[in-house]
């Protein structure tokens, strides 16, 4: 009789329905799937690799604390890595570790010591990545999910109206998106480091009070470059200012050789379509401080020039700052 037959097997199975093969413990579950069994400090590297390359369930696996240092979890047989979907590896030893294509979803990698470890293309969606140490670790195509574990959490907690919950969750956001951008930029991934610097604000912003002057001008920073990190926005907005105050010179007037152009029922779709395009070009004149001088605004429109102009000169430096920003990384 097999020690499977004569304990019975753990009943521990995995949300795709695959069911664990190995021997029952005594409590329901096997070494590696039993949530009791203390594996502080165990070395268990060696283990490890032999069970996950003879085929034993990887998912939702109990490692707290365990020491895997240097371990070697690449699945070199396929073109997906293994899947530790559902594992706990709180304050595990995975320093100097090779996970390359790992599959760690819906788990915990919490206070996990992952220093110098391999994580090139690692999938670590919804996994609670608070207090991860990542010096030195290579984390290229490193996927973490549009949205953080705690990002979630914290606006269902606003849903909830649980306010101190929420502050709780986005401020643990913001402490991951910081050690993950502080590895990568440490690493020259500066794509990610911005994108990693980007959420880091925001996660900032959403702790502050709503409709503070503090959250209030972070968001316009925020929609106006994206905190440094989208020149794209810079110019939308320009030309969103562009064509707002084009509107305004088209319906108030402007002056071309003593003729006022501006809106005139009386005038035919064509001319005043001209008449659009003529305050469409003094506006972006105007914006960019050419001051050619054919076209000037008058009345009211001296006051929307007077705006435009600062608003274009204020806009042109901001965008040379954020686009040598990012083309220099």
């Amino acid at each position: 009789m097999s020690s499977t037959e004569k304990f019975g097997c753990c009943k521990y199975h995995s949300e795709d329905g695959s069911y664990c093969k190995e021997v029952d413990m005594g409590n329901g579950y096997c070494f590696w799937h039993d949530p009791n069994f203390d594996k502080s400090g165990m070395d268990l590297a060696d283990k490890l690799e032999r069970y996950a390359r003879s085929g034993g369930l990887t998912q939702g696996l109990q490692l707290k604390r365990a020491n895997l240092s240097g371990i070697n979890l690449v699945n070199r047989d396929s073109l997906l890595g293994y899947d530790f979907s559902g594992s706990d590896f709180y304050r595990c030893n995975l320093s100097h570790a090779h996970l390359f294509n790992i599959q760690i979803r819906n788990g915990s990698l919490m206070k996990a010591d992952l220093r110098e470890a391999n994580l090139h293309c690692a999938k670590l969606e919804n996994t609670n990545l608070l207090g991860i140490k990542l010096h030195k670790a290579k984390i290229d195509n490193l996927e973490i999910g549009k949205y953080l574990l705690q990002e979630q959490d914290a606006k269902k907690a606003e849903v909830d109206h649980d306010l101190p919950l929420a502050l709780d969750n986005y401020e643990q956001a913001e402490e991951i998106y910081r050690d993950i951008r502080k590895a990568a930029e440490y690493s020259g991934l500066f794509e990610l480091a911005g994108k990693c610097m980007h959420k880091e604000l925001t996660m900032r912003r959403m702790r502050m009070p709503k409709f503070s002057g503090r959250r209030v001008f972070s968001k316009l920073v925020d929609l106006f470059c994206g905190y440094g990190e989208r020149p794209i926005n810079v110019i939308l907005f320009s030309m969103v200012l562009i064509f707002i105050c084009s509107l305004g010179y088209f319906t108030l007037g402007i002056n071309y050789g003593g003729d006022i152009i501006k809106l005139d029922t009386e005038l035919s779709f064509s001319d005043n379509l001209m008449n659009f395009f003529s305050a469409l070009y003094f506006s972006v004149v105007t914006f960019t401080t050419l001051g050619y001088g054919d076209i000037t605004p008058v009345g009211f429109a001296r006051l929307i020039s007077a705006f435009e102009a600062f608003a274009g000169n204020f806009t042109i430096a901001l965008f040379v700052v954020v686009f040598v920003k990012k083309m220099t990384r």
